[in-house]
């Protein structure tokens, strides 16, 4: 299995399971982002695990859909410049994917304009589900640093959902929290 298909050269980031939750079968959830143009993010999630006990959403026409953090998901929160509003992008393995724009904390979830999913791919094993993602954000400033929180839910089989993030500011899962953006991606440098 590939796990990066991307050939993304950011760093391999670890998430952590939120404390109140158990990890429950995931040994360990990690993903790459960056952008390969200046208005385009590439994300590559790996889950390892026992994937016999993660629910994982099965394969449909690929497109846009709502609700689907209910179930095994992988995520990421981009705000550019100072501002409260935000992006958030939901991938499931599905194919299916969604992305909301906020006005500020919690405030807004409407879909953007000049939002497109070019590609959600999904490879999987008995221990790894991988996941390879390319969006395109037109409606977000290219010139700008992006700001970023990656995150998952994963539904597991015995023991519900577990939340997993590269940080975890509160003491409930809230992924939508600004302390929450800690991965700054600058736009590509020109060739």
């Amino acid at each position: 299995m590939q796990a990066r298909t991307t050939g993304a050269p950011g760093p391999l980031l670890d998430l952590i399971c939120h404390p109140v939750g158990s990890a429950g079968p995931v040994a360990r959830l990690t993903v790459s982002a960056f952008r390969p143009e200046p208005s385009v993010l590439a994300l590559d999630y790996v889950l390892t695990g026992d994937l016999f006990r993660v629910l994982v959403p099965g394969p449909t026409a690929p497109g846009r859909a709502d609700n689907l953090w209910r179930h095994t998901c992988f995520e990421a929160f981009i705000r550019t410049g100072d501002g409260p509003g935000y992006h958030e992008v939901n991938l499931s393995p599905s194919g299916e994917w969604a992305v909301y724009g906020f006005d500020g904390y919690r405030q807004g979830g409407t879909a953007p304009a000049g939002v497109a999913s070019e590609s959600v791919l999904r490879a999987s094993d008995d221990d790894h589900l991988a996941l390879t993602a390319i969006l395109r954000l037109d409606d977000l400033d290219p010139a700008l640093a992006w700001s970023v929180g990656l995150s998952a839910v994963v539904e597991d089989a015995d023991d519900g959902l577990s939340y997993w993030a590269l940080a975890h500011p509160s003491d409930t899962p809230d992924f939508h929290h600004p302390d929450s953006f800690v991965l700054t991606l600058p736009p590509p440098e020109p060739a």
